[in-house]
């Protein structure tokens, strides 16, 4: 078949550099900082975060404020405000601060899981089962995310089974998105294909979103993986920040500018404006105080032109 056939005329991109992007980094944004940011993506169309995760304050500073920071969007409307939690404790305060999601977290990898929650696989799955009682009737939808989806920097490679079997936990629990994290940057297309198809047989009625990090530079290769297989949901970070801070090797994320320059030329619609979205890029460098390693929002779209009186001319 075509892979053309089977691409998506829309994608759900969702914004995760304020959760995913900051925790890595050592420069600390304060609450106002950080609305000011997600005002500037909204303004350029995103209307699905990742929003923060409600872990300890001691285990990642950068989101200690996370309650602050969803109480200090409070006024924006049509925007969906999602937020990882690891465990009870985390989503009664997500449930407290009003998010309109929550994440669960668990990684493919034993190794990564301890390290990550200090719990195993099973462990982690179990404590679910409390978070998902808490939420009944709250009108907080529960989803599902696969850390080390395709390959474990201590373990190596993962197998789909595993990726499979806690699928199927989510499903379990009443998720409807699970997202298939690509922690160190190891998706390639093949494992790409490998799990979709696999998700797809034994976990049909989930909707996965890819999330891939840019470790090796086919961050966007797998996202083009993806199109062709119809997934069309996928998170982003703009500026291209982000790492697990318990993963070594765990660069930034696929770049939210990159991802929606290559969705716009492609004709799939965003709903999201490049243009403003680099303007938020360039706030997020400037909050930042260095250079991201996106490149869209450095270069510009592909028709931006120079004025060729500005530039010198070769002579010999």
């Amino acid at each position: 078949m075509n892979p053309q056939q089977t691409m998506p005329e829309r994608v759900l991109v969702t914004e995760v550099g304020l959760r995913d992007g900051l925790q890595n980094e050592p420069t600390l944004l304060g609450t106002q900082d950080k609305a000011a940011l997600v005002r500037a993506l909204v303004a350029a169309g995103v209307r699905e975060f990742e929003l923060t995760s409600f872990v300890s304050p001691r285990a990642v500073p950068a989101l200690a404020d996370a309650a602050e920071l969803v109480a200090a969007l409070r006024d924006i409307q049509g925007v969906r405000w999602t937020a990882l939690v690891p465990n009870l404790r985390g989503a009664q305060r997500a449930l407290e601060a009003g998010v309109d999601a929550v994440v669960l977290f668990v990684s493919a990898s034993q190794t990564h899981n301890a390290k990550n929650v200090n719990r195993d696989i099973a462990t982690s799955l179990a404590g679910f089962a409390d978070i998902a009682r808490l939420l009944e009737g709250s009108g907080i939808e529960l989803r599902g995310a696969i850390a080390t989806a395709f390959g474990c920097p201590f373990e190596g490679d993962v197998d789909v089974r595993v990726v499979g079997d806690i699928a199927r936990a989510f499903v379990d629990l009443g998720a409807r998105h699970v997202s298939l994290g690509d922690t160190t940057g190891m998706a390639t297309p093949p494992l790409v294909s490998e799990r979709i198809l696999h998700l797809r047989e034994v976990a049909p009625t989930l909707s996965p979103t890819l999330h891939f990090h840019n470790t090796r530079g086919i961050g966007l290769v797998n996202v083009m993986q993806g199109l062709s297989l119809g997934v069309a949901r996928y998170e982003s970070s703009i500026g291209g920040l982000g790492g697990c801070p318990f993963a070594p090797g765990a660069t930034g994320n696929v770049a939210s500018e990159d991802l929606v320059y290559l969705l716009t030329e492609m004709g799939i619609d965003t709903g999201i404006d490049l243009a403003r979205l680099i303007e938020a890029a360039q706030l997020a460098t400037q909050l930042m105080g260095r250079s991201l390693p996106a490149q869209v929002s450095k270069a510009g779209p592909r028709l931006t032109l120079s004025d060729h009186a500005a530039v010198a001319t070769a002579r010999g």
